[in-house]
């Protein structure tokens, strides 16, 4: 969880923004279900009249009430009204209290003030029971007159024990209605304006609601999107720095599930974590508080409720983690046998194995589907399941509301107001629970993401680096040894040599002695685990990567292609080649024969992989790259194993030309390949056994003697002359 919320702490001022439109959504979501009691419990049953406080009171009545008030009510009630007569409004231009009280133009009214929260409740509590008295009595109130009226006051008390709150307050409003229409309200107008007023309420809620969630909707969505996009980049330049030793550590396609289906989990669950997981507690705790405002008594069906969803989640969450949990490594398994089937095909085709990998790639496939089965149907139970919750908790309301309504104790609306808040509790307990089985998920995306991110990168750039007197192309290995990570055994051991400018330095030796490891020491792909090497005089850890990496022009022993034109391709080392440049480079590595017999010549497409030329034409076009970098090193793994030997021959006499004045270090395979270098090492098992020219190793070096043998007859040797000399001079 707090991966995630990492992931959105770059966006924390929308994220805000969202979370202020949440809590005004939610304030107006729980606003909706009290204007629906009001208009059903005052606009319809009270007639649209809002308090026991009248707005006006003849003096008469005033007079009746205030008999059976005591001191401190009296004195509140004072406080509240202030008399009217018909002069007094004419003269203070108050046309409309004529208008509205019809019987103020024969009678003197007490008109209530506008009054705060406050003192409002206290007015009302100090005349329910004079106003309870005075219905209660009706017109014999005339003669009680000539009671005490503590007497009577003391009785009526008595009488009301056992009678509801809300019985006492509707008798009151009875009380108030009867004197309204005595004074001459229109009750059916000032219901109706109720009616209208409430519900125009309603309808700006609804519309503050619907545009809050427009606003909340493309604020998630673009901070998710932004979250997507900034992850994608990060785990792509992430996964750029990374050296051999990193990529090894991840399998290709878990780096690309990480990339494109962990990342899109997150962003998903990041429009739902800002739309849902922020709301659902603002509504939750605000239906809680106003159910505990309004019908307290009834407040344990939620418990019930809650209970229930809290049983029902932990069996799914139970049933459903392990599997959400091991959702991620499936589809990583199926885009691992899917990636080696597409690379592999010709292998496959070659081997007739099409049935065996159907075999593979289907148990994967399986798996998966297994997985999302059982946890898609874990999420179809949910539903149903907490369908049939509300409904049960909706009758269970309705239930013990109605007995709270024939007793006098609840009204309708008031009911009506308890399912709506208890809905929305457990609607947000809903949402919560959906995002807690949605969130496992994706939780684990975001620490496989974090894993790449957090990764502590091997190779580094030096914190002070140092500048090269020289840019000449020297390079020297001091005594270096080199082990992969984890291995038991060095790769390479005690590795010197000297590769001069304007000199080639080739590399040979049996399959795994270490040929090519040694060559991409030079890039830093690997960094030495002992030992140094030298780019004219200074280490190579100690210059800055880009610019280490802009002296050396690297051939794969792969050739390897970008999607794009061919000059796309040629231009990828030097961005600012000409087109003479780049045609200079093709005849060198012999690939301008093929560029120009095609249609758009440099301009011509390579598909994605260069599926759409040869080994041969990918290699060359491979080396040409290299050439047109013009690097001060040229480094090339066994590059010329894909062409035959007559290109070979006639690429490396030019090449020769063209790079007189650069390094040169070429593995290879072939001895006809390295027979005119200036150096040649020969390695065996990690280690140099032979050092020299062809004619000084095939007198010197065992090891070089059995591959040229193994590859070129002894007349290409030169073998049988130096036997035949070696016969006459024993004969002599």
């Amino acid at each position: 969880m707090w991966k995630m919320l990492k992931f959105l702490k770059k966006y924390w001022a929308a994220v805000a923004a969202i979370v202020v439109l949440l809590i005004a959504q939610a304030l107006a979501d729980l606003k909706l279900p009290e204007y629906t009691s009001n208009i059903v419990d005052t606009g319809i049953q009270q007639g649209g009249i809002e308090s026991i406080a009248p707005l006006a009171i003849r003096e008469s009545e005033w007079e009746k009430l205030t008999r059976f008030m005591t001191e401190e009510e009296r004195r509140t009630a004072e406080a509240s009204y202030e008399t009217f007569s018909s002069e007094r409004a004419e003269e203070e231009g108050r046309q409309e209290l004529l208008e509205t009280y019809p019987a103020l133009a024969g009678e003197t009214l007490y008109i209530r003030k506008e009054l705060k929260e406050e003192a409002l409740s206290e007015l009302e509590e100090a005349m329910l029971l004079p106003e309870l008295i005075a219905y209660s009595l009706g017109d014999a109130s005339e003669g009680a007159q000539m009671l005490p009226e503590e007497s009577i006051r003391d009785s009526f008390v008595e009488s009301l024990n056992g009678v509801s709150d809300t019985m006492q307050e509707q008798a009151a409003l009875s009380y108030v209605k009867g004197e309204y229409e005595a004074i001459g309200v229109d009750l059916d107008g000032w219901q109706m304006r109720y009616l209208l007023r409430t519900g125009g309420k309603m309808l700006g809620m609804a519309f503050l609601i619907m545009a809050a969630m427009i606003a909340v909707g493309y604020l998630a969505s673009w901070v998710s999107a932004a979250v997507g996009r900034d992850l994608r980049g990060s785990v792509f330049g992430k996964v750029v720095s990374f050296s051999n030793a990193e990529i090894d550590r991840f399998s290709t396609a878990s780096l690309i599930t990480r990339s494109t289906n962990d990342i899109q989990q997150v962003q998903m669950v990041a429009v739902m974590l800002l739309r849902m997981v922020f709301y659902a507690p603002i509504l939750g705790i605000g239906g809680f508080i106003k159910v505990m405002r309004t019908t307290p008594s009834m407040a344990w069906i939620i418990g019930i409720a809650v209970l229930g969803i809290i049983c029902m989640v932990a069996v799914l969450m139970a049933a459903a983690m392990p599997k959400f949990n091991r959702m991620q490594t499936l589809v990583d398994r199926v885009n691992l046998v899917a990636r080696e089937m597409l690379t592999g095909l010709p292998v496959i085709r070659a081997f007739s194995r099409e049935k065996f990998e159907e075999k593979r790639f289907e148990k994967a496939n399986r798996d998966l589907t297994k997985n999302s089965l059982f946890t898609s149907r874990v999420m179809t139970v949910m539903m149903p399941a907490m369908t049939l919750l509300m409904n049960g908790v909706t009758v269970l309301i309705v239930w013990v509301g109605a007995k709270g309504i024939d007793l006098g104790n609840l009204q309708v609306g008031d009911m009506m107001a308890f399912i709506t808040y208890t809905m929305q509790i457990v609607m947000s307990f809903l949402m919560l629970t959906m995002m807690s089985i949605m969130l496992p998920r994706a939780m684990v995306a975001a620490k496989r993401i974090d894993e790449i991110l957090s990764v502590e990168t091997t190779i580094l750039d030096p914190a002070e680096p140092k500048e090269r007197k020289e840019k000449r192309g020297l390079l020297e290995f001091d005594h270096v040894s080199f082990r992969y990570p984890e291995a038991c055994e060095d790769a390479l051991e005690d590795i010197t040599f000297t590769a001069k400018p304007g000199e080639t330095t080739a590399i040979i030796g049996s399959t795994g002695c270490g040929k090519s490891t040694l060559i991409r020491l030079i890039p830093r792909f690997y960094d030495v685990t002992g030992g140094r090497i030298l780019l004219d005089g200074v280490d190579i850890r100690e210059i800055p990567q880009k610019e280490l990496r802009e002296e050396l022009g690297y051939v794969p022993q792969k050739g390897v292609l970008f999607t794009g034109t061919i000059a796309d391709n040629l231009r990828y080392g030097r961005r600012d080649a000409s087109a003479e440049d780049l045609a200079k480079a093709s005849a060198i590595a012999q690939a301008s024969e093929f560029i120009e017999s095609r249609q758009d010549g440099y301009d011509s497409l390579i598909s994605q992989g260069g599926t759409n030329v040869s080994g041969g034409q990918k290699q060359r076009l491979s080396i040409a790259r290299a050439i047109a970098r013009r690097p001060k090193v040229y480094l090339f793994d066994d590059s010329f194993s894909a062409l035959d030997y007559k290109t070979d021959a006639t690429l490396r006499r030019a090449l020769k030309e063209e790079v007189s004045d650069s390094t040169v270090i070429l593995v290879a395979q072939r001895i006809s390949t390295i027979l005119h270098a200036e150096q040649i090492l020969v390695l065996e098992e990690g280690r140099i056994v032979g050092r020299g020219t062809h004619e000084e190793l095939m007198k010197s070096c065992e090891t070089y003697q059995q591959i040229a043998k193994s590859q070129l007859s002894s007349a290409e040797l030169g073998l049988e002359k130096a036997e035949a000399g070696k016969e006459e001079r024993a004969d002599e």
